[in-house]
């Protein structure tokens, strides 16, 4: 990549020959920023403008970032492919929509049975997961940083009731991550499409069922007016991780001080996406039962197949993929330490506040 390409800015970039490290220091950045996700996609796609103000406070100017959303610069499954060809400088989305490329990305999203949202912002904060992260990401010239977690899921918006697995069998289901392979293996034609197609290929038949993100977001997408049945929880992705993601090339270039501000951006803007998800949700959620929603539980047999596909998927992908074992060898130990501790701790104190 071109220094020229990026960045621009103040007397000192007048021209391509003056842009040098210094220069840039005292100069002014303007970027553009190419999100998975509409822009004014509750938690998700605010997730990313708000990311991009708080840039802008925290450098006191001088480093701006235009946000685009889903579609308006790069097709919303290809933002990576954009930032490691240089095309645009930096991206926001789930490391997952580029799983095709490195199957270990799942890791970094979210993955089935495997940690909420809090546990996996903690591993990747002091259990080596971030490590892990800019190492496989340096290998498409790449640098990420975690911005923020949905928490927990829907488990899917279905036409039909569920009563047993065998109800799954050849249902067309939109579901995204390695919770659209472990419904292949219990027989569901699972694909994965953006978001702005969700409403439109579930109201036509082109699928009957449908996973996007939660209460609030499936809410803002309308996916109450085609189907008032939810099963809830979504073992599939107990918590699904965004990230802003540079062009490796493009951050270098940046003056330390910017650097900070780039990665301090993503941790605030993680932080209120966290807190945006928990109380909008629980919003939504109360106006979508008043409005005759039915969140269901799955049957019990779907649960276990669920589980024992998951198992399954996990192990062909460790034994195929070098980087997957190697994140493994990091996850699975704090996953096993987290589950004993929420045992332990969260899990009876919320059946005691039940009551």
């Amino acid at each position: 990549m071109k220094r020229r390409t990026f960045l621009m800015g103040g007397a000192a970039a007048a021209t391509a020959t003056t842009l040098a490290a210094p220069a840039i220091a005292s100069g002014h950045v303007k970027w553009d920023i190419a999100s998975s996700f509409p822009a004014a996609a509750p938690g998700v796609g605010t997730n990313v403008t708000r990311y991009a103000e708080l840039v802008k406070l925290m450098s006191d100017g001088r480093m701006e970032l235009t946000v685009y959303g889903a579609g308006e610069l790069v097709p919303p499954l290809e933002v990576e492919d954009a930032a490691q060809a240089g095309t645009v400088p930096v991206v926001h989305g789930p490391p997952y929509y580029a799983a095709g490329k490195e199957a270990a990305l799942h890791w970094f999203t979210g993955v089935p049975f495997g940690m909420t949202s809090n546990e996996h912002f903690a591993w990747l904060k002091w259990g080596g997961g971030q490590e892990l992260f800019d190492e496989i990401y340096a290998e498409r010239n790449l640098k990420p940083f975690y911005s923020g977690n949905s928490n927990t899921q829907s488990g899917g918006w279905f036409k039909e009731r569920l009563n047993s697995v065998e109800d799954l069998d050849g249902l067309n289901m939109r579901i995204a991550g390695l919770g659209a392979d472990v419904m292949r293996k219990l027989g569901v034609n699972a694909v994965l499409m953006p978001a702005g197609e969700i409403f439109q290929a579930l109201q036509s038949g082109a699928i009957d069922a449908a996973e996007w993100v939660g209460p609030m977001l499936d809410q803002a997408f309308g996916l109450q007016r085609i189907t008032n049945l939810c099963y809830m929880p979504a073992y599939a992705e107990p918590g699904a991780a965004v990230a802003v993601v540079f062009n490796q090339d493009a951050f270098a270039e940046l003056p330390d001080d910017l650097k900070a501000v780039c990665e301090a951006a993503a941790q605030a803007a993680a932080l209120e996406m966290h807190a945006q998800f928990d109380y909008y949700n629980a919003q939504a959620a109360r106006e979508l039962e008043e409005a005759g929603v039915e969140f269901l539980r799955w049957p019990e047999d779907i649960t276990t197949a669920q589980r024992e596909a998951w198992s399954e998927v996990r192990e062909e992908l460790r034994a195929e993929h070098g980087n997957v074992a190697r994140v493994l060898e990091s996850y699975e130990p704090y996953l096993e330490a987290a589950r004993a501790f929420s045992g332990m701790m969260t899990e009876p104190m919320l059946a005691a506040r039940r009551g």
